[in-house]
């Protein structure tokens, strides 16, 4: 299979990915349950996880360095902690139901800086004048899920600062590709997945926090057992219940891994190939493609004349070419840039993608458009 989904799932992980969770499966317990050999092994294994993530993530305290089941669950954390009925936060136009959803359940009033696609000057000067006295909080994705397009999170953050007000960044598409950086963007929350660009397990994700932050579940934590209230040091508070302990190992992996390639390396490897992708797609004749070559990470939509997408992704998927079709839980997205009524192909790429592989792909999508 010549898999093009790594904006939802990187499905080829790194050997070691597997072998670590197979091992913790077979000689870990939970960490701060036991002072036994395989209780000390999972808590050693749990902090040389957050000792990792704020090494590469720009966090000075690895106990800051939440894990969650997924960037969703970190973004709720992280929303329900600053956001609260009534107050009003400004979102880019690129988000994805993760931060658009817990916000209309809280019942806040979201205002949009929707601008236009590649275009970060537009999205500037769009934050600069939405980002008005009333606004209690700002959320922006650091790379949009949709269209590749790298936002100018860096302008955003520094406008965050001189106005006092909180950032949070979802960095689902950036962490593992690009810099992401909570210190140097003086965030409040950073959300991330551990199963896309960390190359870790599904069922893993990260909330770095450099701010004070709510639970959003409470129980057992093996701290402070007297207390009928979650303890209130991190990363406690925030973690009831039982560890993912083989998920977090194999993160622990993925994070290794992504640290000895080099972030720089993995995001100019997919960039290449996006970059390629794009000029090969370009000249098949019904084939648009949303590309610009400043501004986009390792994913690419398009759309082919005459077609649904979703057929389009089936007749690849008949190909044994796996694509990521439809509103990729982001209509507010497809909105902004002018494809809510017929969402795109999404081809995304990994540090494992080939060029050969996105050579048969293209050759692929010409067979679908000859044969429509």
């Amino acid at each position: 299979m010549i898999y093009l989904d790594s904006a939802a799932t990187t499905l080829q992980k790194p050997g070691s990915v597997a072998r670590a969770m197979c091992r913790a499966v077979t000689t870990m317990a939970s960490p701060g349950r036991g002072g036994y050999s395989a209780a000390d092994s999972a808590a050693r294994t749990a902090f040389e996880c957050r000792e990792e993530a704020a090494r590469l993530f720009g966090l000075e305290n690895p106990e800051h360095v939440i894990f969650t089941c997924n960037a969703t669950h970190a973004l709720n954390i992280a929303i329900k902690s600053l956001v609260k009925a009534g107050d009003t936060v400004l979102v880019s136009g690129y988000e994805h139901n993760a931060v658009t959803r817990p916000l209309s359940a809280l019942g806040v009033t979201i205002k949009v800086a929707d601008g236009t696609l590649f275009d970060p000057e537009d999205m500037i000067e769009r934050f600069e004048r939405m980002l008005t006295p009333n606004v209690d909080a700002v959320i922006c994705t650091h790379v949009s899920n949709v269209f590749g397009y790298i936002l100018p999170i860096d302008e955003i953050a520094r406008l965050c600062r001189q106005r006092s007000v909180p950032l949070i960044v979802d960095a689902s598409q950036s962490a593992g590709r690009l810099s992401v950086d909570i210190s140097r963007w003086n965030a409040a929350f950073v959300a991330m997945p551990g199963h896309k660009g960390l190359y870790g397990p599904q069922g893993t994700g990260l909330l770095l926090c450099s701010a004070p932050a709510c639970p959003i579940m409470e129980g057992g934590t093996g701290s402070e057992s007297m207390l009928q209230q979650m303890p209130a040091f991190l990363p406690d508070r925030l973690e009831a219940g039982t560890h993912n302990i083989p998920g977090v190992s194999g993160l622990l992996e993925g994070l290794r891994f992504v640290k000895r390639v080099g972030v720089k390396n993995i995001g100019r490897h997919e960039t290449d190939l996006i970059r390629h992708m794009a000029k090969e797609l370009s000249h098949i004749p019904g084939v648009h493609v949303f590309y610009a070559p400043q501004n986009q990470s390792g994913a690419l939509s398009f759309t082919v004349d005459g077609l649904d997408c979703e057929d389009v992704g089936q007749r690849l998927a008949a190909m044994n070419i796996a694509v990521r079709c439809g509103l990729h839980c982001a209509p507010l997205a497809h909105r902004t840039a002018g494809t809510l009524q017929t969402g795109t192909v999404r081809a995304s790429v990994s540090a494992f993608s080939t060029e050969k592989e996105i050579g048969r792909f293209v050759n692929a999508v010409k067979k679908v458009v000859s044969n429509q």
